[in-house]
């Protein structure tokens, strides 16, 4: 064999080794992706408003995926160009509008047929018989911006928010301000960071019935009101806690 024949050989045999899907597929874990547009049947498929698709590949050989509701998980298989899960779980939460059951299962069908996938640039784009999905990588979040609250912390447990009631805490070049459409307008304060510490001071505010959202209101201020409390952002999620372990759970 001549040498030129012989070196084509060893190039064939070394490509055939490392393809790009298997080492693709390396590349995913650790990450997390978030749908930038999805297209069915070549038509862009309406998600239901405030949703989207996220993928988080876990390092130990498993994705974790949500349309807006349930979370669903397996082990994952990215061989030859293909996404294969082997034992799709998902959670049973009550979700509050039946289109988001619908989006679940829609997530579902479409991961559990095995699914084409490949990397254009450092999006992830995935496919299946009349659906395309193209993710980009999730940024981290930072405390800069609006933040709507979604939980209320007393210590070890978290209850959601009253249905209907809409509050947020929006912090801006050294300012934070609260709006609950009550007694909490949105006048902006100044705060300073120490570490993981927000200090601000929310000085005196109107005593209005508001309904549930006194609950929320009472909530921001055991969080704030003492003059310091702990933060901790964990993706898009916000936590804000005083040293009681009292505060709120926040989505940007």
């Amino acid at each position: 064999m001549s040498t030129r024949i012989a070196l084509a050989v060893l190039m064939l045999a070394a490509t055939a080794c490392t393809s790009p899907s298997a080492g693709q597929g390396a590349n995913l874990r650790g990450k997390v992706y978030v749908s930038s547009s999805v297209t069915e049947q070549g038509q862009p498929r309406a998600m239901v408003e405030g949703t989207r698709v996220e993928l988080r590949f876990t390092d130990d050989g498993r994705v974790i995926a949500s349309a807006g509701c349930n979370q669903m998980q397996s082990p994952v298989k990215l061989d030859d160009g293909k996404l294969s899960v082997s034992d799709l779980a998902m959670t049973a939460m009550g979700c509050p509008k039946p289109e988001l059951h619908q989006q679940d299962e829609w997530l579902s069908n479409l991961l559990r047929a095995t699914p084409s996938w490949k990397l254009d640039g450092t999006n992830l784009v995935l496919t299946g018989s009349d659906t395309e999905i193209v993710f980009a990588t999730e940024q981290p979040a930072t405390l800069e911006g609006t933040w709507t609250v979604d939980g209320l912390v007393t210590r070890d447990a978290v209850s959601s928010v009253p249905a209907g009631v809409k509050a947020t805490i929006s912090f801006k070049n050294g300012t934070v301000a609260v709006d609950t459409g009550c007694n909490f307008n949105g006048s902006e304060l100044p705060y300073e960071l120490a570490g993981q510490t927000i200090k601000v001071e929310l000085g005196p505010i109107t005593d209005k019935g508001c309904g549930e959202v006194n609950e929320v209101e009472t909530a921001v201020t055991e969080a704030l009101g003492k003059g310091e409390a702990t933060y901790k952002i964990n993706r898009s999620s916000l936590i804000l806690t005083n040293a009681e372990g009292t505060g709120l759970t926040l989505k940007k």
